[in-house]
């Protein structure tokens, strides 16, 4: 049963369980689909049951920023606010791989909310955790310099000391930053010996400069 995937769904009892799984639509999304974009309504409630969801906001003059991604076992907290709040999409979610999810008709979502304080809490839960990363997010693009989140993203993305498919626009998208910025500071990565660039790869050199760098304030 989908619904042991999520915490906080897989405590309902027996007959919640029964009705969201009864009442939501199994969806497979193909990869770089659109899943839904600025302007539109939300009508169902989204819990991903397998792959990757990443919301994103996009600029009138074309800057891109991922504000978070939607991991299998989570809801997404943007459709639960505009569901909340009977508001359309301010941001774009797409698939970033193959995704499964089970989609909960808005009627569904409100009557839950409304009789079923297990879910009530799950609900309010996730959109809690989720707007407090967003405001780290906020105070990080914010008041961190670049060259510091550069560092902790590198560090986040690599394995075994290599970063695979990926560009400086991609590094950009995922700072919220410009692609220029990204390259020039990744040349002076380069340039210090830290990081090795080529065509859609890094290599990390000196993990521990780099590990460094990401620890500045």
């Amino acid at each position: 049963m989908w619904v042991d995937k999520f915490n906080g769904l897989s405590r309902l009892d027996s007959s919640l369980k029964d009705r969201l799984t009864k009442e939501a639509i199994i969806k497979t999304i193909h990869k770089g689909q659109i899943i839904f974009g600025p302007g539109s309504p939300p009508d169902q409630l989204l819990f991903l049951i397998d792959g990757t969801i990443r919301v994103q906001q996009v600029s009138t003059s074309g800057r891109e920023i991922v504000l978070y991604r939607v991991n299998a076992g989570e809801s997404c907290v943007l459709t639960t606010a505009c569901l909340l709040a009977y508001e359309d999409y301010l941001a774009e979610g797409f698939a970033e791989t193959d995704i499964k999810v089970a989609a909960l008709p808005r009627a569904v979502f409100e009557d839950l909310l409304s009789h079923s304080k297990e879910f009530r809490h799950f609900v309010f839960t996730a959109y809690s955790r989720r707007v407090t990363e967003l405001f780290h997010l906020i105070q990080d693009v914010t008041f961190t310099k670049i060259d510091i989140r550069l560092a902790q993203k590198l560090l986040e993305l690599a394995k075994d000391n290599k970063i695979r498919n990926i560009t400086h626009q991609d590094l950009a998208v995922e700072l919220g930053s410009v692609r220029e910025v990204i390259s020039r500071q990744l040349q002076e990565f380069q340039r210090r010996g830290w990081i090795k660039v080529a065509r859609g790869a890094i290599d990390i050199l000196d993990i521990s400069s780099l590990t460094k760098q990401s620890q500045h304030n």
